[in-house]
């Protein structure tokens, strides 16, 4: 009777002193700075976007109704709409109403939430597809590269990639669709929608290709170059080949693993990137996401739509520039947030 209560108060002490080395993690302290940081620079972006929106010639009204629509109709609708109100009044209308989890309405009349947990799937299915194949590609030929500079491996890495960075991805995404659409009969030539596993590679391939081929030839070069000079000029490389340790071991374990900073680094840059050849990618193959409603959007006028893709856009840039920082610790354990270097 009497240990229950000590038992009872050594259980809550070891909670708290759980929840007390969670919080002062030096990790969850960037996050929470870095999420808080984040707060302006999302509120800037749809500012802006909200500002451009705004300069452009409001004709949505008019072209919901037609050409011969008369004036008065045009004026209700516009009304009905809210484009009739300032500026800041619609900026401050909408951004309450995300404070709320409410995009709003397009001007169709649909809901922007609806919208977007239809087609957001798929735009972030096709960027990580992209993305992914080609990082792994890129660790993969340019270690082969680097591992005999100028060798043949090398050479031929070297036409790729300047074939990829020379090369649209517009460009070369109706060279994939000749090729692979219409010749080889292998892929559909317009997408259509993703249900699963077998239609997600089927449709979204191609267009995962044209987005990932100009990152595939930047990460190839920039990780290449980085592992030679590891290779030749870092005194650790010299220790680690001087105890006799294997080649390829030296090559993959040591270098590439040193050189995958820079690397985390462009790919962290290279997300905002995205944004514009997801647009205009999915618009070519009529890939059914949030790039292709954007220049819907653009079109129709539709801020709400805009104002919710941009958001979007800006959250996946955020957070994926924050999983860059954290990959830094992960790759190197002597990178510590939050701690002073002295």
């Amino acid at each position: 009777m009497v240990l229950a209560p000590h038992i009872q108060f050594q259980g809550d002490s070891g909670a708290r002193d759980r929840a007390r080395r969670i919080t002062g993690s030096p990790a969850l302290r960037v996050v929470g700075r870095r999420l808080l940081a984040a707060i302006p620079v999302l509120i800037g972006v749809t500012f802006v976007t909200f500002a451009v929106m705004s300069a452009l010639p409001n004709d949505t009204a008019q072209a919901i109704l037609g050409l011969h629509a008369s004036p008065s109709a045009v004026a209700a609708l516009n009304h009905t709409l809210g484009l009739d109100q300032p500026f800041w009044q619609r900026y401050w209308h909408w951004l309450v109403n995300v404070l709320h989890g409410n995009l709003g309405t397009t001007v169709e009349g649909s809901s922007v939430n609806h919208e977007l947990a239809i087609h957001v799937p798929t735009t972030l299915g096709l960027l990580l597809y992209a993305l992914v194949v080609s990082v792994v590609l890129a660790i993969i030929v340019a270690t082969l590269a680097a591992r005999r500079p100028n060798g043949i491996v090398d050479r031929l890495s070297l036409v790729v990639s300047m074939l990829g960075l020379s090369t649209a991805p517009y460009v070369f995404a109706f060279l994939l669709i000749i090729v692979f659409a219409v010749k080889l009969n292998w892929f559909p030539v317009l997408s259509g929608p993703v249900t699963g596993p077998g239609s997600f590679f089927k449709n979204l391939t191609l267009p995962a290709c044209a987005i990932g081929f100009g990152l595939f030839a930047i990460y190839t070069r920039l990780l290449r170059a980085d592992i030679v000079e590891q290779m030749q000029r870092e005194d650790y490389i010299v220790t680690a080949k001087a105890k006799g340790v294997a080649p390829w071991r030296v090559l993959t374990r040591h270098a590439l693993r040193n050189s995958m900073f820079n690397l985390i680094t462009v790919i962290g840059l290279n997300l905002g990137g995205l944004v514009g050849a997801a647009a205009i990618i999915e618009t070519i193959f009529q890939v059914q996401g949030i790039g292709n409603d954007l220049l819907t959007g653009i079109a129709n006028h539709d801020a709400p739509l805009v104002e919710g893709i941009t958001l979007i856009f800006a959250l996946v840039t955020v957070l994926g520039n924050l999983l860059a920082d954290l990959a830094y610790a992960a790759l190197d354990p002597r990178i510590r947030y939050g701690r002073s270097n002295a």
